[in-house]
């Protein structure tokens, strides 16, 4: 039966039904957190045919319920005692969406700031009570389902979860390519769980040996041939027994070269040997041993930039190079927050972690923060302060200063008022750190010399023109005003 044909359908992880739009970018909504139960809700929903999202509380128990009473109108029910019946909705106007508080009792909130009626702009926070969205205004999912929650993600190994669309093709394709020996190269920046990944990639790969992890940097150069390749007894003096080494080690099984970029020039030499010939030589030894590896390798490094400058053996990145998987950064995937958040206290905490909670000002710290350390930062964070709150819902307070410094306590929007050139209509009073101010008036001074044009000003800046906009927005920059 079509969505047509029952109109008032409920959607929930019993019902998985393709979107009918086969636009390949369309608006999302992901419910990203629910302070009372983290490890409850994460979803995603597609707005690719809604005209109008109803919000409002469920009056019964369970999960979140998108349901369609008509057609082009979704009513999406959460069980959280703090939103209304009627809370908010949420309309497609011409090009742009806007929220309009349904006189709520507790309010509706942007980004921290209350708000009666306001356009919502890509990678707008959305508060509703307990409750936390995060709008997408286009992502490209040509076969997103009209509701996917976080309990029917099936990911092939811990650590391969995800609502976002973009990241979870990465993920498949280290899943699809596991059970073959091509090498794998994961990049992202430090701590955003690449090694998790090539653990992963080791347990769907069904291979018998061990995962066996190198770390590239701490390999000193006078010892990489003997920490690598191991050495037979009495090879140099203290070597009192035979050892297998690293690589070794790893037969059969997967070899993992953490931030490969920092290998030694030394180990790149003699570990091209190894994947060439399949075969590595012990210290001392006079005939070398058949090894089987899988490689996998990691950097935070642009690898091909290394090569350019004489840095890194470019015949090396050709046989290291099979696939190359890359994971953003945390601040780029924060529609993923509630589902980390709920790994990380499942994990620490195991039965406990049912009974942790959060207050609102503290959910929203962690979403808006920007965590520059990634998830290795949040893990820290969430631990502590869950140790910290010695079993009371987390607030603001249990974090550490960096993050009580991210913009949490709601606020009024300012009334409209005459604005220095290039401060968004919905700018208020922005509290910038030093070098903050200093990138600021830099992005100003640029778009005015290149006409607003923001392509022009990420060139100049050497920065990706993803990034420029991100730095606009967090700024409350308004480009349009610089326009020639």
């Amino acid at each position: 039966m079509s969505l047509k044909e029952s109109p008032t359908s409920t959607l929930t992880h019993q019902v998985h039904r393709e979107a009918t739009s086969s636009r390949s970018a369309q608006p999302q909504l992901y419910l990203l957190f629910h302070c009372d139960q983290p490890l409850a809700f994460s979803a995603r929903y597609s707005l690719g045919d809604a005209e109008e999202v109803a919000f409002g509380r469920a009056s019964d128990g369970g999960g979140p319920k998108l349901a369609l009473p008509d057609v082009g109108r979704f009513k999406l029910s959460v069980p959280d005692r703090w939103m209304s019946s009627s809370h908010a909705v949420l309309r497609s106007v011409g090009n742009q969406w806007i929220l309009e508080d349904a006189r709520s009792k507790n309010g509706t909130l942007v980004n921290g700031r209350r708000c009666e009626r306001t356009s919502v702009a890509d990678g707008d926070l959305i508060e509703l009570g307990h409750t936390f969205f995060i709008f997408r205004k286009a992502v490209r999912s040509p076969h997103s389902p009209v509701s996917l929650e976080a309990g029917e993600l099936h990911p092939p190994a811990t650590g391969l979860a995800t609502l976002v669309p973009a990241l979870a093709e990465e993920f498949e394709k280290l899943a699809a390519i596991a059970s073959s020996t091509v090498s794998v190269v994961i990049h992202g920046e430090s701590g955003t769980g690449k090694e998790l990944a090539a653990q992963a990639t080791h347990k769907v790969s069904g291979r018998q040996g061990a995962f066996v992890a190198v770390n590239c940097a701490a390999l000193p150069s006078t010892l990489v041939e003997s920490e690598l390749f191991g050495y037979r007894k009495g090879a140099f003096s203290g070597a009192i027994e035979d050892r297998l080494g690293l690589v070794r080690s790893a037969d059969r099984g997967t070899l993992f070269l953490d931030e490969i970029g920092d290998l030694p020039e030394s180990a790149q030499a003699v570990f091209l040997r190894v994947l060439q010939e399949s075969e590595v030589l012990p210290v001392g030894a006079t005939r070398p041993v058949k090894v089987d590896i899988r490689l996998v390798a990691a950097t935070h490094r642009d690898l091909e930039a290394l090569v350019a400058s004489g840095r890194f053996r470019g015949d090396l990145l050709a046989r290291v190079c099979g696939l190359t998987v890359r994971l953003p950064p945390l601040r780029e995937r924060r529609e993923d927050l509630g589902l980390l958040i709920g790994m990380l206290l499942r994990r620490h905490f195991a039965n406990r972690a049912e009974q942790i909670s959060f207050s609102s000002d503290a959910a929203r710290a962690l979403i808006l923060y920007d965590w520059p350390r990634n998830i290795r930062e949040l893990e820290k964070c969430i631990t502590a302060a869950a140790v910290l709150a010695r079993g009371e819902s987390i607030q603001l307070a249990h974090f550490p200063e960096p993050l009580r410094a991210a913009p949490s306590k709601p606020q009024a929007r300012p009334p409209p008022q005459a604005r220095p050139e290039g401060v968004a209509a919905d700018a208020g009073e922005l509290q910038l750190g030093e070098s903050d101010q200093r990138r600021r008036d830099e992005i100003l001074s640029l778009l005015r010399e290149h006409g607003g044009n923001i392509t022009a000003v990420a060139r100049a800046l050497k920065k990706a023109r993803f990034q420029v906009q991100r730095w606009i927005k967090r700024y409350r920059i308004d480009a349009k005003e610089f326009h020639s």
